[in-house]
């Protein structure tokens, strides 16, 4: 039987993980964990739940970011002993199972060098995902709602927390809007590639039989900052209105005027939050996720500025970003990005790393194509 020889994808592993290494800088994370443990084992600690909160959340991510390095190095020391054994006793069994391991362990490789990209300013932070249907009629609505649950079975698939902010129900199926937040961390890095309007063709389930009917929903990405003290909103530039929360069909969730809706009134940005009982809690939240977005929306004027004094000019996203096709093919596309699959089915159940990882990597080097 012939020698296994997967040294050269072995050595690629170890030049890409070398590197990623040396930008998860292993020595400074192991000091914060030294001192994230310090701290959270203060007697005093939980005085300030907030605080607390904080510095433990930071100390169990940065124990898992460890722990996922040591152990894929340790994974790659092992794969080689294991080709070695396979290859010294001729074992196929062996030799199937060491090109097993290299298939998995380049994926973890993969994805850890996708978040060494991760390197902007507000990439770590979690993130306030909206969504509205837009032109297509109910067939948007629809989409949208196609479009909820395929992000909620992403989070679900990679462990991201996720809160509900408010859904609004169109009147005959689907959702007018809906917004949630993702706690993870960098789970703005990762979910920023999505913004934008996707589309969907397919062979409407609403209309004539036999037409094809192309509908399209936004996707709205925003940091969600821990402080926003840079942004000051006065009460006289903003609209309280509060309702009862409510489900499908106008079903009540409340019986009290629980639920919140914030517009600001010189941007006219409108937050909407229902999950909390109280409307107090609710109105708290949409505050926060209101001065995230004035905060992104600062910031983003002031890059636009900067880029019209530097005289350059930048593609946007643009519209249609991502196109799902289900008649009279089968077909996801990414317009920015080319990455495509054959299985919208597959994405709608959250598949989407593919997907964001090419659109990590397309966002970086536009980024370095403007410097």
């Amino acid at each position: 039987m012939a020698d296994l020889d997967i040294a050269g994808d072995i050595a690629a592993l170890r030049s890409t993980f070398a590197d990623i290494k040396a930008v998860a800088d292993v020595d400074r994370l192991a000091a914060d964990i030294e001192r994230l443990s310090e701290e959270a084992g203060a007697p005093d600690l939980w005085d300030d739940p907030d605080a607390a909160q904080k510095v433990t959340s930071q100390l169990s991510h940065a124990q898992t970011d460890l722990k996922r390095i040591t152990e894929t190095e340790s994974r790659i020391d092992d794969l080689e002993v294991l080709v070695e054994m396979a290859n010294e006793e001729g074992d196929e069994e062996t030799q199937q199972e060491a090109k097993k391991e290299l298939a998995a362990i380049q994926r973890i490789v993969a994805d850890m060098e996708i978040q060494t990209l991760l390197d902007g300013e507000f990439d770590p932070l979690p993130a306030v995902v909206t969504i509205r249907a837009g032109a297509g009629g109910v067939d948007a609505s629809d989409f949208a709602e196609m479009l909820l649950r395929m992000y909620l079975r992403y989070a679900e698939q990679h462990g991201m927390p996720v809160t509900v902010y408010e859904t609004s129900y169109a009147e005959e199926a689907g959702i007018k809007s809906a917004s949630f937040e993702l706690s993870a961390p960098y789970a703005f890095g990762n979910m920023s590639v999505e913004a934008g309007t996707h589309r969907l063709v397919r062979m409407s389930p609403f209309g004539a039989a036999g037409k094809r009917q192309t509908s399209f929903a936004a996707v709205e990405v925003v940091p969600l900052f821990e402080q926003v003290d840079e942004v000051e909103v006065p009460e006289s530039d903003i609209r309280v209105d509060v309702f009862r929360s409510s489900g499908p069909g106008g079903q009540s969730v409340n019986t009290t005027d629980s639920a919140v809706r914030i517009t600001h009134l010189p941007t006219g940005t409108v937050v909407s939050m229902q999950n909390e009982k109280s409307q107090i809690q609710n109105r708290a939240a949409a505050m926060r996720v209101l001065q995230s977005r004035l905060m992104l929306l600062k910031r983003e004027e002031e890059a636009a500025r900067k880029k019209e004094l530097a005289g350059t000019i930048s593609a946007s996203w643009g519209d249609q970003m991502r196109s799902y096709v289900l008649a009279p093919y089968q077909m996801v596309k990414d317009l920015r990005t080319l990455h495509e699959v054959n299985n919208p089915s597959a994405v709608f159940d959250g598949d989407l790393d593919g997907f964001i990882a090419a659109g990590i990597r397309w966002r970086k080097q536009q980024q370095l194509a403007d410097d």
